[in-house]
């Protein structure tokens, strides 16, 4: 009988060709010209400043949902490395999804690029591992090479980030610093597309305090930003792509909703009914913004409750949506959770699924209301919240409520308007009146869509911002605070 054909190893050979082709700056001094070419995020400093950090014997985990820019960002910290006078011979850049590199070991990967570049001396180095979640047991093969290369400095970057969350917790406790890359912020979006001639300093007067704010001598152009930000402005390839823009579900589902859906969350979880997962998340997405409840989505997908709540753990994990939880109107949280609100991380998922917005559509306030949230939920050290509750025949709500960490007691409430309706009519903001004065707070915000200044109502001072100026200012305090909270 004929032999049966056996397939070769892949060579050693291809491998270390590979890798040069993945690493031009150590015959060119430089990074390739695509990336060179793009703008760096706003949050690229706090990011390099843990890369540059070769004293804590750590790796740098850089986490976040797909395409929102992890691999570029490394492209940039070679960069900046290399303006750093950092041997080029001493930076390798590595993508581990490349089936060239399959089943291969982190260190037999980095004993290999030392080959490579002709460098085999391991002190000094700054190795980047690219999409690790494709390397099975990734954290076990880090912690290794943290430990057996002290004077070596590790980054990885990995988008299936239930994985990468959980196991870098478990298994990288004291080796793994780790770094949340969300999506643009609109504050980003603004500073990417040069568009910052727009807006310009201004104060709040909120609380009895003087409180840095910016304010726009032209809100229709900013506002016509806000909306192509809530319809693209996530992601730093689509904002730039009209292209992408003329077909944004070809792009944005295809390539970053149906791989988590389809193939990362599957293989982490081993869930066997992909479609009903898919349609789970498109009910959510369509409904972002609304409260819900296990029974109510339970009946209408005709999913049993248990899988559905794990459903929302998988998605939550994954970064696609965050679910907030409900106060009542004594800012008290209930016992059992059987109400919340489900939010995306990133409003312009909607877009991708469904089609793009305009300013006076009927799913535009909930749009909003998930834009200005998505800002929010890039504070790590921050819990949203709302406000629901029933007296007699009132149904009262606040759409965000922050609370003090210490004493659970609110410390401001928002309402979320994609109008100007409550500027001419502040008597008709009832919940928010009812929730301040029930929790002796002295002010509320309100959002418009271009009005702006200060009524009292009843000794309570309600503050009106345009929704996209709001937007800005909490993605511009949210990065002052991470900068504030590194150095310290």
């Amino acid at each position: 009988m004929p032999k049966k054909p056996s397939l070769k190893p892949i060579s050693e050979a291809l491998i270390l060709e590979r890798m040069r082709f993945e690493n031009p700056w150590w015959v060119t001094g430089a990074i390739d010209a695509d990336y060179n070419e793009l703008q760096r995020r706003l949050y690229f400093e706090l990011f390099y400043d843990l890369v540059e950090e070769t004293d804590v014997k750590r790796a740098v985990v850089l986490m976040g949902p797909r395409r929102v820019g992890k691999t570029v960002m490394m492209h940039h910290a070679v960069e900046a490395l290399l303006e750093a006078r950092v041997d080029r011979h001493s930076i390798c850049f590595i993508g581990i999804d490349s089936p060239i590199y399959l089943h291969i070991g982190l260190e037999e990967l980095f004993k290999l690029s030392m080959k490579a570049a002709g460098n085999i001396n391991p002190k000094g180095w700054f190795v980047f591992f690219d999409e690790i979640q494709y390397l099975k047991d990734w954290e076990v093969h880090l912690k290794v090479l943290v430990d057996s290369y002290p004077h070596t400095k590790f980054i990885v970057s990995g988008s299936a980030a239930a994985a990468l969350k959980l196991r870098s917790s478990e298994s990288g406790a004291g080796r793994f610093t780790e770094f949340m890359l969300p999506p643009l912020t609109f504050h980003e979006y603004i500073h990417l597309k040069n568009y910052n001639h727009l807006i310009r300093p201004s104060s709040l007067q909120w609380n009895g305090n003087l409180n840095q704010f910016f304010t726009s001598i032209n809100m229709h152009e900013v506002n016509r930003h806000f909306m192509e930000y809530i319809n693209y402005g996530g992601y730093p390839e689509v904002i730039f792509s009209e292209k992408i823009q003329a077909n944004p579900g070809r792009y944005i589902k295809s390539d970053i909703v149906d791989k988590v859906l389809l193939r990362d969350l599957p293989s982490l979880y081993g869930i066997k009914d992909v479609q009903e997962l898919n349609s789970f998340f498109t009910t959510l997405v369509y409904y972002s913004g609304n409260e819900v409840s296990l029974d109510t989505l339970s009946k209408n997908s005709g999913v049993e409750k248990g899988l559905l709540k794990k459903y929302l753990e998988y998605l939550e994990a994954a970064f696609l949506i965050r679910v907030i939880h409900r106060i009542d109107d004594t800012a008290k949280k209930f016992q059992r959770a059987n109400f919340y609100k489900v939010y995306l991380t990133n409003p312009s998922l909607r877009s991708a699924l469904f089609s793009p917005l305009q300013p006076t559509d009927d799913g535009i306030g909930a749009m909003v209301e998930t834009a200005v949230f998505s800002q929010w939920l890039h504070r790590d050290w921050f819990t949203p919240w709302y406000a629901r509750w029933s007296v007699g025949q009132f149904q009262g709500e606040v759409d965000m409520v922050g609370l003090d960490d210490k004493n659970l007691k609110p410390l401001w409430a928002l309402e979320i308007k994609w109008s100007n309706r409550y500027f001419e009519k502040p008597e008709e903001l009832k919940s928010l009146m009812q929730f301040c004065e029930k929790n002796n707070l002295k002010a509320g915000l309100i959002t418009t869509i271009d009005k702006e200044g200060l009524f009292e109502v009843d000794g309570i001072t309600l503050t009106y911002i345009p929704a996209a100026m709001y937007s800005y200012v909490v993605g511009v305090n949210t990065l002052q605070q991470k900068k504030k909270r590194a150095s310290v």
